[in-house]
């Protein structure tokens, strides 16, 4: 099997749900720039809302498409750290996806399925061998993704697992119908779109709009489709169904949430 980080540069990206006003995200980049100052961090989003591994899973699978081939992705979204749950590192195609075994990275192994995976058993990699029960990002994730970044080998950072034992978060599917398309909210993003589980690929070249708890919402190109403060539903930029307020929040104007079931109807 080729190293895909020879030739490239030395690349992480950093996800979590840490926020900006503490230090832990520092912290982190503290330890990885002890390991290897030469890295490049760069920084996917910090504002995951707190425990919630489904938006976490939702950025992680819309951003690794443009990053180069050999980049490792941290990602830490972890309301079980200090349990029994596994910390892991894993190869894919696009380079390794490192953090907790909680779901995270289901979205990204939707679409590039695992090469390889390990438990990240080995404490030679670890900053400690000690590690805190409450931050695991520091004391194990950090220095593996550096190490990994640095040219060590998968197979040496722990023991190799069945990528099948993967946990996957547990997001309904869409289901095509006679009619249209049955999905559910999977995102909310900083302006309040409400973004479904429902692709493109659904509506694209044909007439529709979607029903959501008692509304029905043209579909459109664009937000200045309708009037300001009215309701649309729209392909995004990720590529998936959406409903926005133009120059509006839909999600508070709405009161529409997670998971929340909504129809794709072609007309």
């Amino acid at each position: 099997m080729s190293d895909k980080r020879i030739g490239q540069q030395l690349l992480v990206t950093f996800l979590s749900d840490f926020g900006d006003r503490d230090i832990y995200v520092g912290i982190m980049k503290g330890v990885i720039a002890q390991i290897n100052p030469r890295l490049t961090v760069i920084d996917l989003t910090h504002q995951i809302p707190p425990q919630n591994i489904a938006a976490a899973r939702f950025c992680l699978m819309n951003a690794y498409p443009y990053f180069p081939v050999g980049t490792v992705y941290l990602a830490v979204v972890d309301p079980g750290v200090g349990s029994k749950r596994r910390a892991i590192a894993v190869e894919f195609a696009q380079g390794f996806l490192v953090g907790p075994d909680n779901g995270i990275f289901s979205g990204v192994l939707s679409q590039s399925p695992a090469i390889a995976a390990v438990e990240l058993t080995n404490l030679n990699y670890w900053r400690t061998p000690q590690p805190s029960n409450t931050f695991h990002g520091r004391d194990i994730f950090a220095p593996v993704a550096a190490s990994l970044a640095s040219g060590v080998s998968l197979k040496q950072l722990g023991q190799e697992i069945d990528p099948a034992s993967l946990v996957k978060l547990d997001i309904d599917e869409c289901k095509q119908t006679s009619n249209g398309v049955v999905g559910c909210i999977q995102y909310i993003d900083h302006f309040g779109n409400l973004v479904s589980n429902i692709p493109a690929s659904y509506v694209q070249g044909k007439t529709w709009y979607v029903q959501a708890a008692e509304l029905s919402i043209p579909g459109c190109q664009t937000y200045s489709d309708v009037n300001v403060g009215e309701i649309l539903a729209l392909v995004g930029s990720h590529g998936w169904v959406e409903i926005a307020i133009n120059s509006g929040n839909a999600h508070s104007q709405l009161h529409l949430d997670w998971q929340e079931p909504l129809q794709v109807v072609l007309t």
